[in-house]
């Protein structure tokens, strides 16, 4: 275990802002993990969980310890007539992990493909997309309880799952994921329904749903809606599409027409939070280092070197602007720290 003093974690996170953390260190076992939360607890100074950082803004040093998950492995460890776990390791890249169910052939993730970020985090964000969450091919998570230093497996039930929340992301530091036992399908059922997948199937010669299908769809809508972090820093949706109950969107309806939005229950209405955040004029523009996507308003992007508060203010005005108008109060998908 190397613990290093005063680390630049611009190359560590995909805004690319110049913040620092007093120390660092990089986590390839469980063993480690049990050390430096020890170590962290010695010095009584805080700690967090770094992945791919693609869904994280800093703002300001970490003024305690950062620890780069890089725990790796995908390993069967069951498999029956129509299904297959896996155990894999935190920190796997997500979109890799997902290529690899996709060509063997094992359903569940395809409408996951290129979503940023490493296996442990898909829990802890219980990301989705295109109809799909991550919860739906989780089994359980194996985790490290730093209240009790002990390891555990919470089942699928525990984890208190919801839109892009969980029990670890309720309590950000308390478990440490090493890793995520999934359960994936050997006759999938397609999901073809939501968004552009099946208008970019119809467009490529009435193509059949596959697999791999699916997920070259999912790639080429993602890869059109949302720019590379390695161009621009930006960590995909900023945003979460905000719940509302029925008689708010009937008024928010009878005001804005062509307001965007998604029954998700007999008394719950999704709305989308691009519309609302276009429909204040915010697409495409920019402000010092920071703009709103010109291509897709849930994105906020980083053009230059500019420190990460700069992009957490913009957000801050994004957010009062749609107040201001709709009435809503939208969350920030992003972790700030």
């Amino acid at each position: 275990m190397e613990i290093k003093e005063n680390i630049s974690l611009q190359s560590l996170h995909s805004f690319g802002c110049n913040e620092k953390a007093n120390y660092f260190a990089k986590i390839d076992s469980i063993e480690a993990i049990e050390k430096c939360i020890q170590w962290a607890k010695e010095k009584d100074i805080p700690y967090f969980i770094l992945g791919a950082g693609s869904n994280i803004l800093f703002t300001k040093t970490f003024e305690g310890l950062v620890l780069k998950m890089e725990i790796m492995g995908i390993k069967k460890i069951k498999e029956t007539a129509s299904e297959v776990f896996l155990e894999v390791g935190a920190g796997e890249n997500w979109h890799h992990f997902v290529s690899y169910c996709v060509q063997k052939g094992w359903g569940g993730l395809e409408n996951l493909s290129l979503i940023p970020g490493t296996v442990g985090a898909a829990p802890i964000e219980n990301i989705g997309a295109y109809g799909v969450e991550a919860k739906d091919s989780i089994a359980s998570v194996t985790a490290y309880d730093t209240q009790i230093a002990q390891f555990i497996i919470l089942q699928n039930s525990d984890c208190a799952f919801g839109y892009r929340t969980s029990l670890f992301k309720m309590d950000k530091t308390r478990y440490i994921i090493s890793s995520v036992q999934f359960v994936l399908q050997k006759q999938p059922i397609f999901r073809t329904e939501y968004g552009a997948i099946k208008e970019v199937l119809h467009q490529k010669n009435n193509k059949q749903a596959s697999l791999d299908a699916i997920a070259n769809a999912v790639i080429q809508i993602r890869s059109e809606k949302y720019p590379h972090p390695q161009k621009l820093g930006n960590a995909g949706s900023f945003f979460k599409n905000p719940t509302v109950t029925k008689a708010i969107f009937e008024t928010l309806i009878a005001a804005y027409p062509k307001i965007i939005a998604y029954p998700i229950s007999d008394n719950a209405y999704k709305l989308a939070a691009g519309w609302l955040i276009e429909d204040c004029g915010w697409k495409g523009k920019q402000k010092g280092n920071v703009g709103c996507y010109e291509k897709q308003s849930l994105v906020i992007v980083h053009y230059n070197n500019g420190p990460g508060i700069e992009i957490f203010n913009f957000s801050e005005e994004i957010i009062q602007s749609v107040l201001s108008k709709f009435g809503i109060l939208l969350e920030r998908e992003v972790v700030i720290y």
